[in-house]
């Protein structure tokens, strides 16, 4: 038997093994309580109990498991590979790796939306928990106008910018009074356009707009360092 297998054992967790890695999957996403309590559809009440050991019924497991995209929902409910401390480090270590960490900007202002849409070349704009129809729908719509002003913004004359300005704020406004708060980050890549692997990589900026719960808004979050941006 190698080190690895004897580090390793499949059982059910503990409440205390399941406290210990909800805290950890959470802190790797960069999510407060608040914020994996909204995408995962449970109240932070839930979700403290949880991460201090006490309670976690088979509901609030599978609960758990979608927030944080296991193909199997039931895992949590069934015996698990319980991982040793290297293997946690890894994990972790890994997940640095593939993600970046941005600071998460208030955006309040359809002209404040309206420059970061001229100064970006792409963007990834999604909600970071699951809205309710009509707030997907006026989330939707406003990343397709920033996205549509974006792509002809030099046409317009700064007096016509007004209407953008407008419009923009309206469908912001709009989610607020639905429970969503908008948040920003921008981040500086280098892109290869076109099919040509010998292309030099151009420099890019990437604007991020995330809708969070209004008042469990985070100071940051992580995400993807390569994932579906959109040109």
């Amino acid at each position: 038997m190698n080190t690895t297998e004897h580090a390793q054992q499949t059982r059910l967790l503990t409440l205390a093994e399941l406290a210990a890695c909800i805290k950890l999957f959470r802190e790797m996403r960069q999510w407060s309580q608040e914020q994996l309590a909204a995408i995962s559809g449970l109240n932070v009440r839930t979700i403290q109990r949880v991460e201090q050991g006490l309670s976690a019924s088979l509901d609030t497991r599978r609960a758990l498991a979608r927030a944080f995209e296991f193909e199997d929902i039931d895992a949590l409910n069934k015996p698990f590979t319980i991982p040793s401390g290297e293997e946690f480090k890894a994990a972790k270590e890994k997940f640095d790796r593939e993600h970046v960490t941005l600071t998460a900007t208030p955006l309040t202002t359809g002209k404040q939306l309206a420059k970061l849409a001229e100064s970006c070349t792409m963007d990834l704009s999604e909600p970071g928990f699951e809205l309710p129809r009509e707030a997907d729908e006026t989330f939707a719509a406003l990343v397709d106008y920033f996205r549509d002003y974006r792509d002809c913004a030099d046409v317009y004359s700064e007096t016509q910018k007004f209407e953008v300005y407008d419009e923009m704020q309206s469908h912001i406004d709009a989610l607020k009074a639905l429970g969503v708060s908008l948040r920003y980050a921008t981040r500086k890549v280098q892109v290869k356009w076109g099919a040509d692997a010998d292309a030099k990589p151009m420099p890019a900026t990437v604007l991020y707009v995330v809708g969070f719960p209004l008042g469990e808004e985070p100071k940051q979050f992580a995400t993807p360092k390569s994932a579906g941006i959109r040109l």
